[in-house]
């Protein structure tokens, strides 16, 4: 069932938490109005800006093998056009994750994720799943997951990661690794998160949509590093399918991306700030969810919760569908029931984003960015003020 706005017209196409920030003064300085074209998978300074932004996260890349698209969605569909088979995703997980495969008429199964948190399947459950899946007559080739994840803004412990890639490595998986929210985590010194490319460098894609900071929110910018060595070609084939579906970025945005890919001093301020703010909001708005009543992981990484209203609808009719269109009537703005992400329909568990909180226009939400004590600020604190209002709302909670 297709979702809507009540704020835009038309089904809503995005489904990604909303990170709720200003543009980035860097970003329009850098636009370039008569860029020359783009080839597909990015122009050189692009690909080396995007090699040196990895390398300063303990992956050493070559340009050649990057590759950088119009969003992470084109890259996935043209990577699981080459690889052929079906795909393994986690449940719940970002709903972008399932939808290429479906589109190609790929099988998709499922894996739970522990209680710990994080994106990545349980390993056992994943081999389980693997070898019935098998016997059954699929074809699982690629396991899609995001130790730092949408929809539950969590992190897997390095332990449990690395169990996940031993797994998937004897299951013969290629290991697709959404590390979209991996810049975004809210305390560095206590947060381990690593990249299962340092644990299997020659079995993972490692594929990264910038908007959840580093670009502008709804620019659709995305980048891949794949593996060298035993996948050498992979690159190259997923390259031509980009080309066969027009999957380029636009000229003029391409230096822009260059500049925030080499993270010059402003650039690297404005992620610092904004992950300030993520973690301020987000630990207050979990304050919110939790005296209800509900269940919900303390946040790590991004800007969103996933809580879990059971505990609330004992001897209750409830859905995940039934608690979207309640909470998106009374906030007016969209909140995710967890079947968008794969999860139990029958549960009453949704996606809650945090980002709509810092403020409606550029302003309020640079106003957000840049104070000391966001939470102070009147228009802030009424955003907190209405998401617990409304949660005290949900059948069950306290008054």
């Amino acid at each position: 069932m297709p979702l809507f706005d009540p704020r835009r017209p038309g089904p809503l196409y995005d489904l990604r938490p909303d990170p709720g920030l200003p543009v980035p003064p860097y970003w329009a300085a850098h636009l370039t109005a008569d860029a020359p074209h783009e080839p597909v998978g990015g122009g050189p300074e692009l690909r080396a800006a995007a090699a040196g932004y990895w390398e300063r996260r303990g992956l050493p890349t070559d340009p050649g093998q990057v590759l950088a698209g119009p969003g992470a969605e084109p890259l996935l569909v043209a990577l699981l056009a080459v690889t052929g088979g079906d795909a393994v995703v986690t449940r719940p997980a970002a709903a972008w994750h399932s939808s290429g495969a479906r589109l190609l008429g790929r099988r998709v199964l499922t894996v739970r994720t522990p209680a710990e948190g994080g994106g990545a399947p349980d390993p056992f459950a994943l081999l389980e799943t693997v070898t019935r899946a098998r016997e059954e007559g699929a074809d699982p080739r690629v396991l899609v997951l995001s130790a730092a994840d949408d929809p539950t803004g969590t992190v897997t412990p390095p332990e449990l990661l690395h169990e996940v890639c031993e797994a998937a490595a004897g299951a013969g998986l290629l290991i697709v690794s959404d590390e979209s929210y991996y810049d975004t985590v809210h305390d560095g010194h206590h947060t381990v998160l690593l990249s299962p490319a340092e644990m299997l460098p020659d079995r993972v894609v490692v594929l990264t949509d910038l908007a959840a900071g580093l670009v502008p929110s709804g620019r659709p910018v995305a980048l891949a590093r794949f593996p060298g060595a035993e996948l050498s070609d992979l690159a190259a084939r997923t390259l031509l399918a980009c080309a066969e579906l027009r999957s380029v970025l636009p000229a003029p945005v391409a230096p822009a991306v260059s500049y925030a890919l080499a993270e010059p001093d402003d650039v690297r301020d404005f992620l610092a700030a904004a992950t300030r703010l993520h973690a301020t909001v987000t630990a207050a708005a979990h304050r919110i969810v939790t005296t209800t009543g509900a269940l919900c992981l303390p946040p790590e990484a991004g800007f969103h919760l996933y809580a879990d209203f059971g505990p609330l609808h004992t001897g209750r009719a409830a859905s995940a569908a039934a608690l979207e269109r309640d909470l998106t009537a009374r906030l007016g703005r969209p909140v995710l029931g967890g079947h968008r992400f794969g999860d139990d329909p029958a549960a009453p568990r949704v996606r809650i984003d945090t980002g709509p909180l810092h403020g409606v226009t550029d302003g309020e939400r640079r106003a957000a960015l840049e104070s000391p004590e966001p939470l102070a600020l009147p228009h802030v604190a009424a955003a907190l003020a209405d998401l617990a209002a409304a949660l005290t709302l949900v059948p069950g909670a306290p008054a």
